[in-house]
């Protein structure tokens, strides 16, 4: 009892997709990783037909059929399979024939271990972009207010009122490079934490946006309700998701697009790995939009401050979003095409702030 219970774990615990397939190829058993995989509970498949969930082509069906025959494993690599809700993944996968008792499959998501990649570099890359940022800023504040300080003795001193024209734009000037600098810091405040609705948080944005496009933007939701609160800080989670709207707005806005939508979707998904570190329970928010998309030669390095694609953008916003994202120890990805620019937000459901309240 006790190796088979250990056994079992050590099944459960895999981050690789197992699977146990009878004579008709028929699920017979599936760990959690292969659940996540099919995207479906092993109740509602076992006995089911395999192909049904994953279709692989005919000749790979053939081929388990074989391998069932003769009792020779074999491994494929970089195998294209499709789920039933259409999603096409990119697989490596080991067939082991087990006498009488079926096929055991083991499936290797590639594309999982290219997303982790892909996050652990935009994680990277994000975290020296803001301390390049964050030693550049100091510095420019510093002697910003000495000119300041220096403005306002010499308009003390000076009798002409005229003169004080060029005093005032100096200060002004001053205040305004020093604002700048304190975005370009991003959020400064510790993190007020509370218990989080994300759905009373997209309804809060999505009525700002709504209001500022004059109800001429379309908003569809695709709400997963399964979703627990969790905790973070409410204001700034608002103001990193405002910023990704507001600027899908003002995107369809400029492109003139017609019939402008942005669709705002939530699920909760297990077992993801976010950088090195894995998480039990993540809430996904995708907002897409069917906009121009982003221009190639910036998608990689949206995220990065005083880039932008509009003239008249200050291209923080996407930074700050990030930057308040992966204070609650999540990432925000992105993908563009013509017609469908999609933003990802992947915020863990369990986390601990300390000295928090």
């Amino acid at each position: 009892m006790f190796r088979h219970d250990v056994s079992r774990q050590i099944l459960e615990n895999l981050t690789t997709a197992v699977l146990l397939l009878d004579q008709q190829l028929c699920i017979q058993y599936m760990n959690p990783a292969a659940e996540m995989l099919l995207e479906a509970s092993s109740r509602r498949l076992l006995n089911r037909p395999f192909e049904e969930w994953l279709s692989p082509c005919k000749e790979d069906l053939e081929v388990l059929r074989e391998s069932f025959r003769t009792g020779h494993p074999y491994s494929k690599r970089e195998a294209r399979l499709i789920t039933q809700a259409g999603q096409e993944l990119i697989v490596d996968y080991s067939v082991n024939p087990m006498s009488h008792k079926g096929l055991l499959l083991e499936i290797q998501a590639r594309d999982r271990l290219m997303r982790i990649e892909r996050e652990e570099e935009l994680l990277t890359r994000h975290a020296t972009a803001r301390s390049l940022v964050r030693g550049l800023a100091h510095e420019i504040k510093n002697p910003l207010g000495g000119i300041r300080g220096a403005a306002q003795l010499l308009e003390r001193e000076l009798d002409n009122e005229e003169l004080h024209d060029y005093t005032r734009v100096i200060i002004d000037e001053a205040d305004r490079l020093r604002n700048l600098v304190d975005r370009l810091l991003g959020p400064h405040k510790l993190p007020r934490i509370e218990d989080v609705n994300i759905h009373a948080l997209l309804e809060r944005v999505c009525s700002l946006v709504s209001a500022e496009s004059g109800s001429t933007l379309v908003f569809l939701r695709d709400y997963d309700p399964s979703i627990p609160e969790f905790r973070g800080d409410k204001e700034q989670l608002i103001q990193a998701i405002l910023n990704i709207v507001r600027n899908a707005m003002e995107a369809l806005q400029g492109a003139a697009t017609p019939d402008p939508q942005i669709m705002i979707r939530t699920r909760a998904l297990r077992q993801i790995t976010l950088g090195s570190e894995k998480h039990r329970l993540v809430c996904s928010v995708e907002i897409i939009d069917n906009g121009p998309g982003i221009p190639p030669d910036l998608v990689n390095s949206i995220f990065y401050p005083m880039v932008t694609g509009r003239a008249d953008g200050s291209g923080l916003g996407l930074s700050i979003a990030q930057a308040i994202i992966n204070q609650h120890k999540g990432l925000i990805e992105c993908s563009s095409e013509p017609g469908q620019t999609r933003f990802q937000l992947l915020i863990p459901l369990e986390q601990k702030y300390e000295n928090a309240g």
